[in-house]
């Protein structure tokens, strides 16, 4: 089984790095399209029925990054949309091309290693139930894809939530963009070191150390850190209060070129236009207005194997710690204190334009039409 998990990740790799590289001869648009609509057509009647909607379907901007199940309960939904232990191995293909034209190459290797960590945990917690299972990732499109009109699409599972809205041809949301590792580093077994998340974690502490005593003090806002994203799977990313931390003000040149840094290592999960669009809104972004915000140890404990048939959820260890860059229209978050520090969240959220909000917002009023909203939930401590 882990053969075949190394060999899945592997052919994965391969296909994006091929499909990454027609991205300077293609804009990113098309390639969208042009997935989108292959992979619909090999849909049978029944696969179909499950996972093509209607733009305007309220779910559209139903998200989450646990399990399954395991947040139905507080935010009321399950997840809809094919995955990938429902395809035939063309479809998978087709479906991997999909996700692919929404990543850069960096990104699809790090979504490829989000997904076979999945059987990491399975070996660990002895799990027979299938609730741990590199096949389920779900693949969801609303509305017609098409290079004009409006529609979007989605690749969701375990630690993986990707989302994507088009308008006229043109992509106008790539957002909530979420990564997630469990475990945050493989502590046993032949994968031993692994860590998918490595550079978000190695260069926000790096940025950390590189501040003077009294500009640390600032950028560390309180010594625990929450249990996760504060915004969780919030349809609107919201921060109560005005933002905390460091301001890019405070910091000098070099400083602030990490705080870039650390931002583009986000922004490049994307495709190059779109990280290009990300860097350009936050190189823009006053200095004043742009905020990095601690909380939590500056390090975590050593990761220790994990007794075959344990728990790698919950444990959560006073000694994690939390991170979050937080601009006018734009947020990224860290977290990792699960499993004894070794289980970490990371997203980038738009304040005002996940799922294409913003945008799509003026179009509607413009022609008179209802804006979906979808609902808000507040998020759990």
């Amino acid at each position: 089984m882990a053969n075949v998990a190394r060999f899945r990740v592997v052919a994965l790799v391969f296909c994006g790095l091929l499909l990454t590289a027609a991205h300077h001869t293609s804009k990113t648009e098309t390639l969208m399209f042009e997935a989108a609509e292959v992979f619909m057509t090999s849909l049978n009647r029944v696969q179909r029925s499950y996972t093509l909607f209607d733009f305007d379907a309220q779910h559209r901007m139903d998200w989450h990054y646990f399990p399954e199940g395991g947040f139905t309960g507080i935010y009321g939904y399950v997840r809809n949309g094919v995955t990938f232990k429902d395809m035939d191995p063309r479809q998978k293909h087709l479906a991997n091309a999909l996700l692919a034209s929404g990543l850069s190459g960096k990104g699809f290797s790090k979504a490829a290693q989000v997904m076979s960590l999945e059987e990491i945990i399975r070996i660990i917690e002895d799990d027979s139930t299938g609730h741990r299972d590199t096949e389920r990732f779900h693949f969801t499109i609303f509305g017609k894809p098409s290079l004009e009109g409006t529609w979007g699409w989605r690749v969701e599972g375990h630690h993986l939530s990707l989302h994507y809205t088009i308008k006229d041809g043109k992509l106008v949301s790539s957002s909530p963009t979420f990564f997630g590792a469990n475990p945050h580093e493989v502590a046993q077994g032949p994968h031993k070191g692994l860590r998918v998340l490595a550079k978000e974690e190695d260069m926000a502490l790096g940025l950390l150390k590189a501040l003077g005593p009294d500009q640390r003090k600032k950028a560390i806002f309180q010594d625990v850190a929450p249990e996760d994203i504060i915004t969780m799977a919030d349809t609107r990313a919201k921060m109560e209060g005005s933002p905390e931390g460091l301001a890019a003000s405070k910091m000098n040149d070099k400083q602030y070129e990490m705080l870039l840094a650390l931002i583009a290592e986000y922004a490049n999960n994307t495709p190059g236009p779109v990280a290009a669009g990300r860097m350009k809104v936050a190189r823009e972004t006053s200095r004043e207005q742009l905020f990095f915000a601690w909380a939590g140890k500056l390090d975590r404990p050593k990761p220790k194997a994990v007794p075959i048939g344990s728990r790698t959820t919950g444990n959560l260890e006073e000694k994690g710690n939390y991170y979050r860059i937080q601009a006018p229209s734009f947020l990224i978050e860290y977290d990792n204190t699960q499993n004894l520090s070794n289980h970490s969240h990371s997203v980038w959220r738009d304040f005002e334009n996940d799922f294409g909000r913003d945008v799509l917002a003026l179009h509607y009023r413009k022609y008179d039409h209802r804006m979906p909203e979808g609902p808000t939930y507040s998020a759990a401590r």
